[in-house]
């Protein structure tokens, strides 16, 4: 598929960016999505743009969507968000943390093109904001990870070191240490969403140190051909199923399933029913899903992450449940106690058991 151009023509896109109106013409809304990798990632921005062609797909004719991929985030975003707003978008998904605020930026330049930054915490009358709950996949595949290694080394490549990120390293190690104590935690911070050539090389490094499970917050499938290589090694699908990689080295992964969230929102404006909303959804959701797990994994520990997953899924477990001591020794929550969203939105610390700063 190649990529669209996004470009602004016509005095009428002018005057219209000039009254901060969406452009296109009433009967039809445009659609835009900003992307931080390319399509093709088969991960992160791969499973953003299924959700882009379901929405294609459930509203047919009443909806025309654009696209940019790979857009760094930075002042290049905020170039982008503007060309979409002259080229008449009515409504712009940011899908990166990192476009957080070059969306607010170009939102309060266009108060009537409504916008939506994934991840992010900053909202105004025409943006909101939309996450997922990916710590209850990581505990999932943290479960499957302590009960399959035989090493007790497991890793985890990392990405940047926001609470997202830093729910998802403390979730996977957390589970994994419940079912064996020996667990040592491997953390490995790349600097980026999407660098194949980075993120094998980190999956490179912690194989030369022994570690035979590695989960990642990467986008690529590059560590998981990088575990390919090495008989005994098993990794997860991040973002999206990697389903090339079964059954093993990819053993589970962890699936974000924009698509409801996606038609939802684009039905809301269609209808004026739209409004400035946090949304953050998991499991219960559908938004967080967990791939097959293939017969690489013995039958009794498919089963107990099943039980998992189900009980998640139910509302009847949460990842957070204390007792959990913070890294330097001090409570974090006490015995049966959940983790409320506030807490979880700005976790900074690691939870006692890993090894290694967090970088600030």
């Amino acid at each position: 598929m190649k990529r669209r151009t996004l470009l602004a023509t016509g005095a009428g896109a002018a005057a219209a960016a000039a009254l901060g109106l969406p452009a296109q013409a009433q009967d039809k809304l445009k659609v835009g999505f900003v992307y931080v990798g390319p399509i093709g990632d088969g991960g992160w921005t791969y499973q953003h743009d299924q959700g882009r062609l379901a929405v294609e797909a459930a509203y047919g004719d009443r909806v025309e969507t654009i696209y940019q991929e790979s857009v760094p985030e930075g002042a290049d975003a905020e170039r982008v968000l503007t060309q979409m707003a002259l080229g008449g978008a009515g409504l712009i998904f940011t899908t990166s943390f990192g476009f957080m605020d070059p969306t607010i930026n170009v939102a309060a330049k266009f108060p009537n093109v409504k916008f939506e930054h994934a991840t992010g915490y900053k909202r105004a009358d025409n943006v909101a904001t939309y996450d997922a709950r990916f710590y209850e996949g990581r505990a999932v595949i943290g479960h499957i990870a302590g009960r399959m290694t035989k090493t007790n080394k497991i890793g985890y490549i990392a990405s940047f070191p926001i609470p997202e990120v830093i729910q998802g390293i403390n979730s996977y190690f957390l589970h994994a240490r419940k079912v064996n104590p020996a667990v040592e935690l491997t953390v490995v911070w790349a600097y980026t969403w999407f660098d194949p050539a980075k993120e094998a090389d980190a999956a490179k490094a912690m194989l030369e140190q022994g570690v035979d499970v590695i989960a990642q917050h990467t986008d690529s499938t590059a560590p998981l051909a990088e575990m390919a290589k090495t008989e005994g090694v098993i990794g997860f699908g991040q973002a999206s199923d990697m389903a090339a990689f079964k059954p093993s080295p990819r053993v589970a992964s962890i699936i974000d399933n924009w698509a409801p969230y996606y038609v939802k929102r684009v039905g809301a404006v269609l209808d004026g029913t739209w409004t400035s909303t946090h949304t953050w959804g998991g499991m219960p959701e559908g938004e967080v899903e967990i791939g097959e797990i293939t017969e690489a994994v013995p039958e009794d520990v498919r089963a107990e992450a099943q039980g998992m997953i189900d009980a998640i899924t139910a509302g009847t477990y949460h990842p957070f449940t204390g007792p959990i001591t913070k890294q330097d020794g001090t409570p974090f929550l006490a015995e049966g106690e959940v983790a409320t969203d506030e807490q979880l939105v700005s976790m900074n610390f690691y939870v006692e058991g890993i090894t290694g700063d967090i970088p600030s």
